[in-house]
């Protein structure tokens, strides 16, 4: 395993890659995901850290209480009423559960990374979709954002 930092200034992005993973988009593409779904908001500053199977189900398991991996994890920065700050919060994403999504959807795997960077970035910004009309709302914003990166509705059907 081998861990890579990378900050983007323009943008306070922070990629951290933290696991051994192949085929990993690269750093260019982040960037490209995670302005699109700020709009604009991209003096907010956020982590997205890579990781592997085993770093994912222990996040899972202590903050959903659900013992396996999963795709993206969700950390919104919670800063102290009156202390100016302009963290916006944390993504993991499993690289392997990523890649495993994608074969099963048969979706390019381009195509899930940017989904699962907008998805999570919504999340940090406020979307849910634990109630039927978030997730209406959560997953139009997404179709919208990813249609702009030139990606299909990842909520559709695949052969």
């Amino acid at each position: 395993m081998s861990a890579t930092d990378f900050q983007d200034a323009a943008m306070n992005l922070e990629l951290q890659i933290e696991t051994d993973a192949s085929g990993l988009p690269p750093r260019e593409d982040f960037v490209a995901w995670t302005e699109t779904a700020l709009e604009g908001e991209t003096r907010r500053g956020l982590v997205i850290r890579i990781v592997d199977e085993a770093e994912s189900r222990q996040l899972n398991r202590e903050y959903r209480g659900r013992d396996k991996p999963t795709n993206v994890l969700s950390f919104p920065f919670e800063v102290p009423s009156g202390v100016p700050n302009e963290h916006l919060g944390d993504l993991v994403i499993c690289a392997h559960v990523v890649a495993k999504e994608a074969q099963q959807q048969h979706k390019p795997l381009a195509h899930h990374w940017a989904h699962m960077v907008v998805h999570g970035v919504l999340h940090l910004r406020g979307y849910d979709h634990m109630q039927e009309h978030e997730a209406e709302i959560m997953e139009s914003r997404e179709r919208q954002l990813l249609a702009a990166l030139s990606v299909p509705d990842p909520y559709r059907e695949t052969a």
